[in-house]
């Protein structure tokens, strides 16, 4: 009994490292469309390289949209990218207000690629101070752990509201998280796509 729980562990191990290795690796990806054509996006990358994005045939499209300063309080589940200051606080570089539905997603303070350094923390808004400078110090908790988040004035606020394929043409700035396949094309099932002509921050 004990030999064939061993063999069916080394069997699960196996499996778990084959469906591992088989994923398709994603990455970030922003940037303004240039051309669509059918489910094919063209566009022009942050990084000035120009990409096709194939979009899958069920996509769906997530509208980014702007906030006011006053909309980050107490209570308010957010994702914020920032930079670390040498004080071991952390500067916000944009905060995304997530919807109410979708409190909890990816929650945690981990790297990110915004610029170079950047960090994201996902959490709870527990404690907000308005400075004399006008920025706010808000004080983030997570499972296993907090931040101190310093969001000044001008910075981007946004949150996510439900797109239209409409919103998927020339001229749009998106964020996409697309799969590289074997063959070196790159897929996507979503678009979040900044609302008329925003640029999504994230």
């Amino acid at each position: 009994m004990r030999r064939l729980s061993v063999l069916l562990l080394l069997t699960l191990l196996c499996s778990l490292r084959a469906e591992a290795q088989s994923a398709s690796p994603t990455q970030r990806i922003r940037g303004e469309i240039t051309a669509v054509q059918g489910l094919d996006l063209q566009l022009r990358a942050r990084s000035g390289e120009m990409l096709t994005i194939r979009l899958a045939e069920n996509y769906a499209v997530t509208a980014v949209v702007p906030l006011g300063l006053e909309a980050i309080k107490p209570g308010q589940f957010v994702g914020a990218a920032s930079s670390p200051r040498p004080d071991g606080t952390q500067r916000a570089l944009e905060v995304l207000v997530f919807p109410e539905s979708m409190r909890g997603s990816n929650e945690g303070h981990y790297p990110w690629d915004l610029e170079p350094g950047s960090m994201m923390t996902n959490a709870t808004i527990t404690h907000a101070i308005v400075e004399s400078t006008g920025a706010r110090r808000l004080t983030l908790e997570y499972q296993g752990g907090s931040q101190t988040l310093v969001v000044a004035p001008g910075t981007p606020i946004v949150t996510f509201e439900p797109g239209d394929r409409a919103m998927i043409a020339a001229g749009a700035h998106i964020l996409v998280t697309a799969a590289k396949q074997p063959d070196g094309a790159l897929t996507a099932a979503r678009v979040a796509v900044g609302k008329n002509g925003l640029v999504p921050p994230m």
